[in-house]
């Protein structure tokens, strides 16, 4: 984890992005089916974060990873993190158990115009005419794919666009700051995060009511083999998209993150037509889909041409300055 301490190299910044795309898209499609055959999504993220927090320290032990100690300091600089990651994977899990995958992808796909709100609420200015118009496409797409949805779940679009809330607005931005800042690496910043999480999502899962009823629903469920095998994969894939998706924001951005959670659902909405049941076609679910991911590349490639262009506008200030 020595490279995520000074300027990463291409190669490594490419290796975080792709690998936190691949288990993005892998891990929506894990948990939903875990979430069609066990409803209790709140119990599954508090099992997720328990297998995190324990990999971790016996990694540790038998000298497989590597960590800092655990400083109070770091830990209260984390809480807001910790607690605005919970309330985004949270959400996101509660509306998997009504909403279709390619609508969901969709509706995650409006996490620019978080962004966009928030930066005007910050007065961060007016941005390029190409972000905002791809961003206007995106929540179109939005909103005309959910005109044509057959599974339409009203509770389930109101969890997703909550969810997209929490990641962009305020989780992100606190990852990115937050590791840069206190030079804290992506094992790091997991640890940190399951076990400040436990305390909040116990008392989540109690106030609820999911305890103690998911726990006897779990043991139940287990006598499947693949059920038993599913939430597995469902354990280490929430460990491996934990630890990709703050490596890419360390190693990257926030916005480098973003973007590649947008492009990573242009495949994910195609299986999503196909796998776990498939999803009844519409025409107008399937036009604002297109619209939407369409609006979803676009807004990659404006922001990424964009970011090329402010080096330049950097190096142009630099010699006329040397010109004076």
């Amino acid at each position: 984890m020595g490279a995520e301490a000074g300027e990463p190299s291409s190669f490594l910044s490419l290796s975080a992005a792709f690998s936190y795309g691949v288990a993005s898209m892998a891990m929506v499609f894990v948990n939903k089916a875990v979430l069609m055959q066990y409803a209790n999504s709140m119990t599954l993220l508090t099992l997720q974060q328990i297998a995190t927090a324990l990999l971790i320290h016996f990694g540790q032990g038998l000298r497989m990873s590597k960590r800092k100690d655990f400083s109070l300091a770091n830990a209260k600089k984390l809480l807001p993190v910790s607690l605005f990651y919970n309330a985004n994977v949270g959400f996101a899990l509660a509306s998997l158990k009504g909403v279709n995958i390619p609508m969901y992808i969709a509706i995650k796909r409006l996490t620019p115009l978080a962004v966009l709100v928030g930066g005007c609420i910050r007065g961060k200015g007016k941005p390029p005419t190409q972000v905002t118009l791809s961003v206007i496409c995106t929540a179109a797409g939005v909103l005309i794919a959910a005109l044509g949805d057959f599974s339409f779940d009203l509770y389930g679009y109101c969890m997703a666009i909550t969810s997209v809330f929490f990641q962009v607005t305020m989780y992100l931005v606190l990852v990115e700051k937050s590791g840069a800042e206190d030079g804290l690496s992506s094992v790091d910043l997991m640890f940190y995060n399951s076990l400040l999480s436990l305390p909040f999502l116990f008392f989540l899962i109690i106030a609820t009511g999911e305890f103690p009823h998911s726990l006897s629903v779990l043991s139940e469920k287990t006598v499947s083999l693949s059920f038993s095998v599913i939430l597995l994969v469902s354990l280490v894939m929430g460990i491996v998209l934990n630890f990709t998706m703050f490596w890419c924001t360390i190693v990257n951005s926030a916005l480098t993150t973003t973007i590649v959670g947008v492009l990573k659902g242009v495949v994910s909405t195609t299986l999503g037509f196909v796998l776990l049941g498939g999803v009844e076609v519409h025409a107008l679910n399937v036009t604002g889909l297109v619209i939407n991911t369409f609006g979803g590349v676009w807004y990659s490639y404006a922001k990424y041409m964009q970011k090329k262009k402010i080096p330049r506008k950097i190096e142009r200030d630099e010699e006329s300055r040397g010109h004076k």
